[in-house]
C-alpha cells in the first residue's frame, strides 16, 4: 500500500492535468487539481521546516563540525516565522479595516519586509558575486586551445567578451572602411548572439522537451517510479 497507493494518485492526476489541456470540458478538473497541490504544497512545506530544525537541533546538541551555523539556521527560522506570522508593522487591508491582519505580510516598512530588503537581498547579491570567481576559474580552464573545439569556443568568447564592453568597440572605431564595418566586434558580438546562439538555445530547448515528454510518459505509465523513494 505504501508504493501503490502513491503510484496511483500520481498516474491519475497526471492523467487528470493532462486531459484538462485538451479537453475545454476538463478544464474545472485541472483546476480543482491544480486546488489539491497547493494543499499538499502547504503540508510538504511543514515536514520540511520540522525535518530543517530535526536535523540542526540534533548536529547542535552532538556538537558536530558547523554546530554554530546550524544556531544561526535555527534562529533565523524561527525569527522569520515570528515575525512573518504575527505581521508586525503591517496595516489592515482597506477592504478589511476591522482585521488587524489582513495587510500583506510584505508591505513596505513592517518587519519582514525588512528582514527581505536588509539581510536576504544583500546576501543573495553576494551569493551571486561569488559565483563570478568560479565561473572565472572554469572559463580559465575551460577555454585553453587542446583541440579545435576548444580552439572555436575560445576565439567565439573572446569576440562576445570584447563586443560587450566599450575597448572592443572602440578598438576597431574609425579604422575600418564602411564595407567591413561587420568585422567590428560588437557587430560579429551581435551576429553571434541573434543567429548561432539562437540555434544552439532552440536545439537544447527542443532537446529538453523531448525529455519531459519521456520522463512524463514513464511517470504516467507507471515505469519510472523514483519518486517513492529506494525502498
Amino acid at each position: 500500500m505504501k508504493r501503490t497507493v502513491p503510484l496511483i494518485i500520481a498516474i491519475v492526476a497526471g492523467f487528470v492535468l493532462l486531459i484538462a489541456n485538451f479537453i475545454p470540458y476538463a478544464e474545472g478538473w485541472g483546476l480543482r487539481a491544480q486546488e489539491w497541490f497547493n494543499i499538499l504544497a502547504v503540508g510538504a512545506m511543514i515536514l520540511g521546516g520540522g525535518n530543517l530544525i530535526k536535523l540542526h537541533l540534533m548536529k547542535v546538541s552532538g556538537q558536530r563540525k558547523g554546530w554554530g551555523y546550524s544556531v544561526v539556521t535555527i534562529a533565523c527560522f524561527f525569527g522569520t516565522l515570528f515575525f512573518g506570522l504575527l505581521k508586525f508593522n503591517v496595516h489592515p487591508n482597506p477592504l478589511y479595516p476591522n482585521y488587524a491582519w489582513s495587510g500583506y505580510y510584505l508591505e513596505s516598512g513592517s518587519v519582514l519586509w525588512w528582514i527581505y530588503q536588509h539581510m536576504i537581498v544583500p546576501l543573495t547579491s553576494m551569493m551571486f558575486a561569488m559565483l563570478a570567481f568560479y565561473v572565472a576559474t572554469a572559463a580559465f580552464r575551460a577555454f585553453r586551445a587542446k583541440n579545435t573545439e576548444a580552439t572555436l569556443l575560445l576565439v567565439t568568447a573572446g569576440i562576445v567578451l570584447l563586443g560587450r564592453t566599450y575597448a572592443g568597440v572602440w578598438l576597431f572605431e574609425g579604422w575600418l572602411p564602411e564595407s567591413m564595418q561587420w568585422l567590428r566586434f560588437d557587430n560579429l558580438t551581435v551576429w553571434i548572439m541573434d543567429i548561432p546562439n539562437t540555434a544552439g538555445t532552440r536545439a537544447i530547448t527542443i532537446g529538453i522537451a523531448l525529455g519531459v515528454v519521456a520522463t512524463s510518459l514513464r511517470i504516467l505509465l507507471g515505469v519510472d517510479r523514483s519518486y517513492l523513494g529506494q525502498d
